[in-house]
């Protein structure tokens, strides 16, 4: 049994956290033989709720967990993290404008940042949950600079989950038997879920995703906004967000990471962009990734025809628009 690490979760009494505490206490994240001690942070009206969960895991005698710490102090939760997972944000209200969104964000980000910059170990990986959460892994960032840009990555893994899911049903495949759809750009509905470079094994062998559904129109057209717009046909079913699919995803996301991708196959991330398939740079972009020893790479050379690169540039407008507002906010600190 290794050393036990520090992994801190945030809005730990909210539902992503519910389902993903167990994932991650289990060892489904780190690893099978990877002890860890949970730091799980929320808001002071939200402690007796946290209790509760403190008591549901202690109850789940799991061999892994070493230790679980509760608190409302970011100091406290932060301090000596290698993983954390940023699930905590405001969510959007009906009737609130974007900026207004950006702005109560900025406020969490900037807060949490601070207390990573100080507290959390420098090799720290940070993955954002909340929305939005492009920008917010952004102004996370901007305020922890002694931690390298590239620890702080932003959840499309849930989208890349569903556009997998999709593709295997249309074509009537177990899951396992769809690799490399991609998301590009934000965690919002200008996403571009892209099957280009995606493979299928159809009766033992590989075809691309084009070929084994062979209907150009759809995989343009209604599957795209399917997966543009599945988390609003979830809340209107469920009348509440996506939670136990969220939490699959961050757990999906942070085991790539920490235990890196194998052979061809590649993942989505929300990375800070250097600009590679003319995504605007110093944004929090989703691209394809590789991973090994922890660190990832973008996936270069991949096929963008003029429809994805349509595609690209609306997403990429749309982050550079909440960058500009949320450093905006920013700014007036």
């Amino acid at each position: 049994m290794s050393e036990p690490i520090k992994v801190v979760v945030t809005g730990a009494a909210g539902q992503i956290a519910y389902s993903l505490l167990y994932m991650i206490a289990k060892g489904d994240v780190f690893g099978p033989t990877q002890k860890l001690v949970l730091h799980l942070l929320d808001i002071p009206p939200m402690m007796e709720v946290l209790n509760g969960v403190v008591m549901e895991l202690a109850d789940c005698a799991l061999p892994l967990l070493a230790g679980v710490v509760p608190t409302t102090d970011p100091a406290v939760a932060f301090k000596d993290v290698s993983a954390a997972f940023l699930v905590g944000a405001m969510p959007r209200k009906q009737g609130m404008e974007r900026k207004d969104l950006l702005s109560a964000n900025v406020k969490i980000f900037k807060v949490q940042g601070e207390a990573m910059n100080q507290h959390a170990k420098k090799d720290v990986k940070v993955l954002v949950v909340g929305n939005p959460a492009n920008t917010n892994a952004l102004v996370c960032s901007h305020y922890a600079p002694s931690i390298p840009k590239e620890n702080f990555s932003a959840m499309t893994r849930l989208d890349q989950n569903r556009a997998t899911a999709q593709i295997a049903a249309k074509v009537g495949v177990p899951i396992e038997n769809v690799k490399n759809c991609i998301i590009w750009g934000n965690h919002s509905s200008t996403q571009f879920p892209d099957v280009r470079s995606a493979k299928v094994m159809v009766n033992g062998a590989e075809k691309s995703v084009y070929e084994a559904v062979n209907d150009d129109a759809y995989l343009k057209g209604a599957f795209v906004e399917t997966v543009q717009k599945r988390g609003a046909a979830v809340i209107a079913a469920r009348k509440m967000s996506s939670a136990m699919s969220a939490a699959k995803a961050a757990a999906d996301h942070m085991k790539d990471w920490f235990l890196g991708t194998t052979g061809d196959k590649f993942v989505s991330m929300g990375v800070i962009s250097d600009g590679s398939y003319g995504a605007p740079k110093d944004i929090v972009f989703s691209f394809p990734v590789q991973i090994k020893d922890k660190q990832w790479k973008i996936v270069q050379g991949l096929p963008v025809d003029d429809f994805a690169k349509a595609k690209l540039e609306v997403t990429g407008k749309e982050l550079l628009e909440e960058k500009e507002e949320a450093m905006a906010v920013c700014a007036q600190d």
